[in-house]
This record gives C-alpha cells, structure tokens and sequence, in this order.
C-alpha cells in the first residue's frame, strides 16, 4: 500500500466536503430561499430547491456509468475525477453572482456544481480499492469521511463568521459575506485537490490504442455486459439495492434539513451553528464507527447507524424549537460519515478489483436515480400538503426498506465472488513471502 498515495486520496475529502458542508447543507438552502427565490413562498421555494437536487442527481446517474467504465478501460481516473471537481469548483464560485429573484440562475448551478461534486466522488470512490487492501478499507474509508468532516466544519466555522459577523472582514452586509462564502468554497476545493490530482497517478490502460471514440463504444459495449454480469455477484446486487433505498434517506436528509428547519421557523444562525457542531461530532465517530466495523463487522455496524436514522426521522417529524434541532445535528453526526464510510468500504469489497470503475458507476446510476425520488417526494408531499413535516416522514419508507435488504445480506459470500474474478486477497505476512516473490510485489 503506497502511504503517500492514500494520504493524498484521504485529501479530496477534505477538499470537497466543503461544497457539502457550506454549500448543500447550511448556506445554499438559507440563499436560495431569501435571496434567489425571494418573490415566491417558503414552501414553493423548499419544493423548487428539492426539484433542482433531483435533476443534478438525475444528471449524474446518467453520465455516471459511461465516464467509470471509460475510466476503468484508460486507467485515467485521476483525470476524469479533475475535470468534473473543476466543474463543481467553477459553478460553485458562480453562486456569487446570483441576485435577488435568480432562482433559476441558481438552480442552473446548482445542477451544474452537484454534476461535478458527486461525478468526481464517482472516479474518487472507485480509487479505494485501487490503493488500500480489502482488509483495510473500512477504516481508510472512515478516515476520509472524519478528515471531510474536519475540513467542511473548518471552513464552515469560518463561513458562519463570515456571515454573521461581516463587517469585522471588512465586508458591508451579511449578503456580501454569503456571496464571498461560495468563492471561499471554490478556492478551498481546488487547493486541497491538488493532492490527490498529482500524488494518485493515472493507471495503465487495461485496452491500448483505442481513439476516444473507440473508448466511448467499448465502454457502452462494456455497460450493458456489466447489467448482466453484475448478476454473478448477487450479494453486491443486494447491497446495491440496500443503498438506493438507504442513502436516498441519508441524501435527502443532509440536502433538505436546513430548509426544513427554516419552514418550521428557526432561525439560520440556530441552523448553520447546529450543522457546525455535526462536523465536529462526525470526526470522531465516524473514527470509531470505521474501527468498530472493522472488530465487529461492517453489517452490523451499517444496521445500528440506519436505525438511528429512523429514529432521527421520528424525532425529526416532531420538532418545534431550535433545542430540537440541536440534538438532532448531534444524532445525524453520530451516525452520517460512519453509514457512508461503511457502504463505501462494504461496497468495495464486494467488487472484483478490475471492475470498480464500472461497478462504482453503475452503483451511481442506481444510487443517483434512487437520490431523485428522496428530494422529490419530500418536496412533492410538502407542496400538495402544506405540510413539510409529512415530506420528511415519507423517509421511514426509504430506510425501512434498506434495513430490510441489509438484514438479508451475505458479505462473506459476495467476498468470495469478487475474489474469485480477480481482487487478489491481503498478501500474508512479509516474514512468509519469499525474496523474489517480495520483489516482484
């Protein structure tokens, strides 16, 4: 395992979690309702954020399996995990630019900046595997997940002062320290992306000579052979349909939770500072959550943070005051990086290691066309009802059913089907490898 290189892979986590933090969770909700969608209603506003999520979403399930079996074929994950963080970067810096009554204009980069934000995650995931050995992804994975945590609470506390304080940087209003959040965003992204970008080089190409084209056609060919060879890994087929289900709840809690607090009435500063202390609650538990995978299993641990979800669904239905809210950004903390963590790790394990980039791209496809219909129904039900707080509770139907599938699950099993297509195993201890075999590893 090249040390080097995995802590540069750990970096983008750091780097893009800022977009996550400061601009889908706690500022880009608060500014889209006051400022770009300032002539319509709450509740209007909520719903047209909810359906810009599900077109972004919908945009990348599209473009997601094409792009990771391309990758996969020229080895050039690297670059395409640059070009699509550069466009999350360049349309997230453009928020700026967004004035009073641009809700459209603001959708439009929102589609666009979630487009780079979770298509560069796509080339991104699929690297675990390529630099960290199956019995040690679940703890890099967590180790990624609490270092985003670190870094989008880092720049969040910044942006939160920024906002709510302006005129101690010199800025005029609290408008003006909102816009300059978004380019803050963009300049922290494209700084700490640069690791990865020169420490995780391309991989050789497994079909050379190939136009780009012939990279295009080869990997269609290769997406519709993978609809009916991913039916030889059943246990990976059933973790897949286990997170369609399960991370369209998570998604659309961490995109909607500040726009709903807002409908029921509390205030942004209570709403950013509850999002600030999520960040820092998440560090150490998604630690300990990636460690105690690792003694107790990655299911298990999977299955405990899901049923706190559902509790957090609950409670959530039933909030009132700001207080509530609180400790709502505390359970979500507890559990958010360590569930995600974990699917990434369980999720790896289960892919044969030549296939990920295809793999983690058809997870996508599933993954983001099940994220459509989280922002959708919410938005949908709070709009026909009036009632925001029945949006959220349709969420118990999204991981009830991923706890069910997850119960069902055989990680040892689908383990054994990866390796048996090609992910060699953890190699034995050095003292047992002999010279030349030592070498030529």
């Amino acid at each position: 395992m090249n040390k080097s290189a995995v802590r540069a892979w750990l970096m983008y986590d750091w780097a893009n979690s800022a977009y996550a933090t400061t601009v889908l969770a706690a500022v880009l909700p608060i500014f889209y309702s006051s400022v770009a969608a300032s002539g319509l209603s709450e509740n209007t506003a909520a719903s047209y954020l909810a359906y810009t999520h599900a077109i972004g979403m919908a945009l990348v399930a599209l473009v997601s399996p094409l792009l990771g079996s391309i990758s996969d074929l020229s080895g050039r994950k690297t670059s395409f995990l640059t070009a699509f963080a550069l466009l999350g970067i360049v349309s997230t810096m453009g928020f700026a630019l967004v004035g009073e009554g641009d809700w459209l204009l603001a959708s439009a980069l929102l589609v666009l900046s979630t487009l780079g934000f979770a298509g560069s995650l796509t080339f991104y995931d699929s690297m675990l595997p390529d630099l960290v050995p199956s019995g040690k992804r679940d703890n890099v994975s967590a180790k990624g997940y609490a270092l985003g945590y670190v870094g989008g609470g880092v720049l969040l506390a910044v942006n939160l002062l920024m906002i709510q304080q302006p005129q101690l940087l010199g800025m005029k209003d609290t408008l003006a320290g909102t816009r300059l959040s978004f380019v803050t965003v963009g300049l922290w992204w494209l700084i700490f992306s640069i690791p990865v970008i020169r420490r995780v080089p391309n991989l050789p190409r497994q079909t050379a000579g190939l136009s780009a084209g012939g990279y295009v056609r080869a990997a269609a060919r290769r997406i519709g052979g993978s609809t009916r060879d991913i039916k030889r890994y059943p246990q990976l087929v059933r973790l897949i349909a286990a997170f369609w289900f399960y991370n369209d709840g998570i998604n659309t809690i961490i995109l909607m939770a500040t726009i709903y607090g807002t409908t029921l009435g509390i205030g942004s500063s209570d709403l950013i500072l509850a999002l600030l202390i999520t960040q820092f609650v998440g560090f150490p538990s998604t630690i300990m959550l990636g460690k105690t995978a690792e003694r107790l299993g990655a299911k298990r641990m999977l299955l405990v943070s899901l049923f706190i979800y559902v509790l957090i669904v609950i409670l959530g239905f039933g909030m009132t005051r700001a207080v509530h809210f609180y400790i709502l950004a505390v359970m979500v903390g507890l559990v958010q990086g360590g569930s995600q963590s974990i699917s990434r790790s369980l999720l790896s394990d289960l892919m044969p290691l030549k296939r990920t980039g295809e793999f983690f791209g058809f997870v996508n496809i599933t993954s983001k066309f099940s994220s459509i219909f989280g922002p959708f129904v919410f938005g949908l039900v709070g709009q026909l009802t009036g009632n925001p707080r029945l949006g959220i509770l349709s969420l118990l139907l999204f991981f009830g059913l991923g706890i069910m599938i997850v119960l069902k699950l055989d990680v040892e099993k689908g383990k054994q089907d990866a390796l048996q297509d090609g992910d060699p195993p953890v190699p034995p201890a050095p003292p047992r490898i002999p010279a030349h075999a030592a070498a030529e590893v």
